[in-house]
C-alpha cells in the first residue's frame, strides 16, 4: 500500500489565491506538474510499445505521485476557477490550453497500456491452455472410462499489476 502523500509536499498551494502573483504561481506550478507527468507518461508509453514492461513498471511510484499532484491541483483549480480567472487570466487560460493538450496524450497512454494488458493476458491464457492440453490423457482411465477433460495448469501465475 502506498503511504499517504503529504499536501505540504505539493509544489503549489491548495488555498484560494488572494493576489495576482499567487494565482499566477499556482497556474505555473500546476502547469509544470502537468508537463512533468506528461513527459513521464510519454516515456512509459514508449517503453510499453517497445516491450520493456519491467522498465515501464519502475516508473509507477513517480507516476502515482504526479497523478495525485495533478488531480489535487486540477480539483483546486476548478474550485478556485473564478479567482484564478480574475486574478491571472492569461495564466489561467494557458493552464486550460495545457490541460486540453494533455487529454489526448493520456488517452493514447491508456490505450497502449490496455493493449499491452490484453496481449499479456492472451499469452498467459494460451500458455496455460497449452500446458493443460499436454496433461490430457490419451488413454482410457480406470475401469475403461473415458479420460477427464484437460485440467487447469499448475504453476501458472498472472501479474495483473500492469
Amino acid at each position: 500500500m502506498n503511504a499517504p502523500i503529504n499536501t505540504k509536499d505539493m509544489p503549489f498551494s491548495l488555498e484560494r489565491p488572494n493576489s495576482p502573483s499567487e494565482a499566477s504561481l499556482f497556474c505555473v506550478a500546476l502547469g509544470n506538474s502537468m508537463e512533468t507527468l506528461l513527459t513521464l507518461i510519454e516515456q512509459e508509453t514508449d517503453l510499453v510499445r517497445g516491450g520493456k514492461l519491467k522498465e515501464a513498471g519502475t516508473l509507477q511510484p513517480e507516476k502515482a505521485r504526479l497523478i495525485h499532484e495533478y488531480t489535487r491541483g486540477m480539483m483546486c483549480a476548478k474550485e478556485h476557477a473564478i479567482a484564478l480567472g480574475n486574478l491571472a487570466p492569461s495564466a489561467a487560460q494557458n493552464l486550460k490550453r495545457q490541460h486540453a493538450e494533455f487529454q489526448p496524450v493520456l488517452r493514447i497512454n491508456l490505450a497502449v497500456l490496455s493493449t499491452a494488458r490484453d496481449v499479456a493476458n492472451n499469452i498467459v491464457s494460451s500458455v496455460a491452455k497449452a500446458v493443460g492440453a499436454q496433461q490430457r490423457s490419451s488413454t482410457y482411465g480406470r475401469g475403461g472410462t473415458s479420460p477427464m477433460g484437460p485440467q487447469a495448469a499448475n504453476g501458472i501465475a498472472i501479474n495483473r499489476s500492469l
